[in-house]
């Protein structure tokens, strides 16, 4: 069941109906198979378990095969490792430099890998705590599925996917458990028209009251046509058919008036014109034909972003209140800059505060935590670009100093307007919330998450679980994509060292596999994957600390220049090894997270080490090849450090700031988690990974 396979992935439960008859797998048969998926780090919850045993053979092995399948993709299972040294770590470790040399020359030479017969492994010594898998039902899953619909912020591609998957496995009276009154990100309404309308379940009573303004409509065409929602990149607009043509004009036309918002967009509206002809219906859709007409004529339109881009020119700071009063998400968006014209600052806030309840939760609490940090020195400032790929921009802080009292004040209307909007909403009766939630981001922009077995925000940081040794993975293939072979593609997982202020000490990559200084070592170059190929790294903590190391880049490099969404598959991930000779090297049940690599570039960063706090620093990054550099670690030193620093220091709204004005408005906040009603914690009650009901149901 497709519906399974996301309902596993994304909340680790599963649909299962009883079974009718008396024909009931034995408990040995249960066991039996419990027993086998603990080698993958999973286990049944009791209620799992009661309604398993009702099945028939039949039933419980259609069940469990498809589980396993699953179970199997989502930790890297479902391929096989066969690093160049079989007996990694210790092979690599032992080994001459003369012998690691000549097998790299042979490889890079003949393509083949220096024979080694295997030694025999002790089995796994480590300790393995089990994810528990329960027992779910489709009113469940729906509901999850409506809460990624209901996102103030946007959502990931494979969100969308899973939007996609339950749409089009959905009868038609089911709809109305997945899809809300109010879609509020616009984006992800186009998306979801756009899916509705390419399984046949769309109507114009169902979607109309998704569509607001011109952009809406823009982003369906542009969801129609597979294109970016988010209107970062220009879409190619396909062919529409008549009747698809007068659906997009009619929407179009009750969004009126439409022009100014038409402008934003211009070139994109002009092309889609030439498809959509709208003089054809000029008597039907009158206010679309006139639109198009200032839009292909040049004709002279005043628009609000003209207006304000002039104030500002200008420095008139009374014109630039009144204009902003009109649009108060964009006054807090310009505050800070607003801010840095005038002498004045007191009549800004004033005038900030009048429109504050306008703006909406998600603006608020990120310009809540700007301001409060907006004092602190700071080295860099990161942008995260608009779009599907997960680059990020960091530029040396110049900022001037604006009024301490005025972004004080902004910081307590901020938490007025929230505390007062969060009170309207059901109590929660006594609340406990985990100060260790401080160390995970508020989910604002999902949109270019990769999927993962356990996804989170980026900049979060999460505690590494015990162990001494961290042992990254890859695993690539080349192959035939849409028709065309990707040629030999070389994949390489390196690890580089810096100090606490952010200076390189060492690399272990394929030109260094092994560190003189501490335990740190590469399992080997493989340079072509036909049937798959895989590297590893492991990493000893304690040595590695004890050298001065603070940080370790996880980087995947492109050697091949290959961008990542043209393989037929690529993903990275890491295990946490107290016994690292003990075990397999691949161990399904010891691997903390394993990311799919599917964005546009060469470069990926899935996480940074913070060795002296033991976190995991979530980046799921990517760099863009230098063209004057080889696609290696040592020719992308600087925008590593840059990002590594960036990330490392990155401040945004945290999930204990935003759950603590829950508390205040909804309920009374206790000790500890055993005298709550509602909890908040790492994991227990909402979690850091619940980002669906989060994105739904607290940033409202």
């Amino acid at each position: 069941m497709m519906i399974n396979t996301i309902y596993l992935r994304r909340a680790n439960k599963v649909i299962v109906n009883r079974g009718q008859g008396s024909n009931r797998i034995s408990e040995a048969y249960l066991a039996t198979a419990m027993k086998n998926i603990e080698y993958l780090g999973f286990t049944f919850s009791h209620h799992l378990m009661g309604t398993v045993r009702t099945l028939s053979k039949e039933q419980f092995e259609a069940f469990y095969s498809q589980l396993v399948a699953d179970l199997r993709v989502m930790v890297g299972a479902h391929v096989e490792y066969k690093p160049m040294y079989p007996d990694f770590p210790v092979q690599v470790m032992e080994q001459s430099d003369a012998e690691l040399y000549l097998n790299a020359v042979y490889h890079y030479l003949t393509l083949d890998l220096p024979e080694y017969k295997a030694a025999g492994r002790i089995p796994l010594m480590d300790n393995i705590n089990l994810k528990v898998i329960d027992l779910g039902s489709k009113a469940e899953f729906h509901t999850m599925i409506r809460q990624l619909i209901e996102a103030k912020v946007s959502i990931s591609a494979t969100d969308k996917e899973d939007i996609d998957a339950a749409i089009e496995c959905a009868d038609v009276d089911e709809l109305d458990g997945i899809l809300p009154s109010e879609i509020p990100f616009k984006e992800n309404a186009g998306f979801v028209v756009g899916s509705l309308l390419k399984h046949d379940k769309a109507n114009m009573k169902l979607i109309g009251r998704y569509f607001k303004t011109a952009t809406d409509v823009l982003r369906l065409a542009v969801a129609w046509s597979d294109g970016d929602v988010s209107l970062a990149e220009a879409t190619r607009f396909r062919k529409f058919k008549r009747p698809e043509r007068r659906l997009l004009l009619r929407l179009l036309e009750q969004c009126c008036p439409i022009t100014e918002d038409m402008l934003r967009y211009k070139q994109r509206w002009i092309r889609l014109g030439e498809i959509l002809h709208p003089s054809e219906y000029k008597n039907q859709f009158a206010g679309c034909k006139e639109a198009f007409d200032i839009l292909r004529n040049n004709k002279p339109f005043t628009t609000f972003n003209g207006s304000v881009e002039l104030a500002f020119q200008y420095h008139n700071v009374w014109t630039l209140i009144d204009l902003l009063m009109q649009r108060p998400g964009e006054f807090a968006r310009r505050l800070d800059h607003l801010l840095r014209l005038t002498e004045h600052a007191e009549y800004v806030v004033l005038a900030f505060g009048e429109v504050a309840s306008q703006v909406s939760t998600p603006v608020l609490l990120q310009v809540k935590k700007h301001f409060a940090h907006r004092h602190e020195p700071q080295d860099l400032r990161i942008f995260f670009p608009k779009g599907n790929i997960a680059k990020a921009t960091a530029i040396p802080n110049t900022l001037p100093e604006i009024d301490a009292a005025a972004c004080q004040d902004i910081v307590g209307i901020c938490d007025q307007v929230l505390i007062q909007r969060f009170s309207t909403l059901p109590s929660l009766g006594k609340i406990y919330v985990d100060e260790r939630l401080k160390s995970y981001n508020v989910p604002f922009s999902q949109r270019s998450a990769s999927k993962a077995l356990r996804t989170i925000v980026r900049g979060s940081r999460v505690p590494m679980q015990e162990g001494d040794t961290i042992r990254f993975f890859s695993w690539w293939k080349e192959g035939t994509v849409n028709g065309k072979h990707t040629g030999r593609v070389d994949i390489d997982l390196s690890a580089v060292m810096y100090d606490r202020n952010w200076q390189c000490v060492e690399h272990i990559s394929y030109t260094n596999l092994r560190s003189s200084k501490y335990q740190a070592v590469h399992s080997g170059d493989i340079v072509t994957a036909p049937q798959g190929a895989c590297e590893f790294i492991d990493l000893h903590i304690p040595s590695i600390v004890d050298h001065g190391v603070r940080y370790i880049v996880a980087t995947l490099h492109s050697y091949t220049v290959q961008p990542y969404c043209d393989l037929p598959e690529c993903f990275v991930g890491w295990m946490m090894r107290k016994k690292p000779g003990s075990g397999e090297i691949f161990e399904p049940a010891t691997v903390e997270n394993k990311i799919d690599v599917t964005a546009d570039t060469q470069i990926a960063i899935p996480v940074i080490l913070d060795l002296v706090e033991r976190a995991v620093i979530w980046t799921d990054l990517s760099l863009t090849r230098h063209p004057n550099y080889y696609n290696n670690i040592e020719g992308n030193q600087k925008g590593m450090v840059l990002m590594g620093k960036a990330m490392a220091a990155l401040q945004k709204p945290d999930l204990y700031d935003l759950f603590m004005l829950h508390a205040k408005a909804r309920g009374e906040l206790v000790d500890t988690a055993d005298q709550a009603d509602a909890i908040f914690s790492e994991g227990k009650g909402i979690t850091p990974y619940d980002i669906e009901q989060i994105m739904a149901e607290y940033l409202v």
